[in-house]
């Protein structure tokens, strides 16, 4: 399979490539690095970068940021960071990289924990990872050519467990394994509209 990943050099997004690279084709986007590069705030900026790939069998989008901010401190601009990027930017993967894919192709973007169990600070993170997971339930159903389109939505991930432990008291890492798995399941299976959660 040839296998696009946005975000593919990232803490999760590496892990993913180098698994997904030992049997396919993989191509990795990055903002500043990588094979190509995408600006995910600019829709012009993401149709380039298909345009350099060609046709794909998947996409992955693991990439895309979010204001971290008190809620009382937080700015009507401080929210537009986390829906011009993460929301928008993977919408509009969907949105235009499905002319770029091969019938029965997939689609895979990325949320968290926050959508269902939020924590202080993350009220725009949060709001951009629930308006993704009922984006791609509602858009899947009406993906053409067989094309199917999920979302993996991770809780604190094993690799990043030092950095963000004090923001999730309680919360169990999960394992690369299962973060990997996260992804293989969405591309290779069967999966259409799935929110796949793996929270520890």
């Amino acid at each position: 399979m040839k296998i696009l990943i946005i975000g593919g050099n990232g803490t999760i997004g590496k892990r993913v490539s180098d698994h997904l690279a030992q049997e396919n084709e993989v191509i990795i986007a990055g903002r500043s690095a990588g094979d190509v590069t995408v600006d995910l705030t600019d829709s012009t900026s993401i149709k380039a970068m298909f345009e350099q790939t060609g046709k794909l069998d998947a996409i992955i989008g693991i990439a895309g940021e979010a204001k971290w901010a008190p809620f009382s401190e937080l700015s009507e601009e401080d929210y537009y960071i986390g829906l011009r990027s993460k929301l928008m930017g993977q919408v509009n993967l969907a949105r235009i990289g499905q002319d770029y894919l091969n019938d029965k192709g997939s689609i895979t973007l990325s949320t968290g924990i926050l959508a269902d169990d939020p924590v202080v600070k993350t009220a725009s993170a949060a709001m951009v990872n629930g308006g993704i997971h009922s984006f791609v339930q509602a858009a899947a159903l009406e993906m053409p050519r067989g094309i199917r389109l999920n979302v993996v939505s991770l809780g604190m991930v094993e690799d990043a467990y030092e950095k963000y432990k004090s923001y999730f008291p309680g919360h169990n890492p999960v394992p690369t394994p299962k973060v990997i798995n996260a992804y293989v399941r969405s591309v290779m299976g069967k999966d259409n509209g799935e929110v796949i959660r793996k929270y520890e």
